[in-house]
């Protein structure tokens, strides 16, 4: 899956268009936790969407799951 992909499931699934990459961040973490996505797609969709400017916000970077994740 790729950040495209993403974009268009959430769109899907939201009926309207993320406002920003922070959004699809969040989004692509629920289809992860929820077992929606593998974690090879997971990290690639991290790598992706950091690269235009999503951050991890800090109360995420000190949980288990983050670091478990190791993006």
């Amino acid at each position: 899956m790729n950040v495209h992909e993403l974009k268009k499931k959430f769109q899907q699934l939201r009926e309207y268009t993320p406002e920003n990459v922070n959004e699809l961040l969040d989004f692509a973490k629920k289809a992860y936790i929820h077992n929606e996505i593998s974690s090879t797609d997971y990290r690639n969709l991290v790598r992706e969407l950091e690269a235009q400017g999503a951050a991890v916000p800090e109360s995420y970077k000190d949980s288990s799951l983050h670091d478990s994740i190791n993006v």
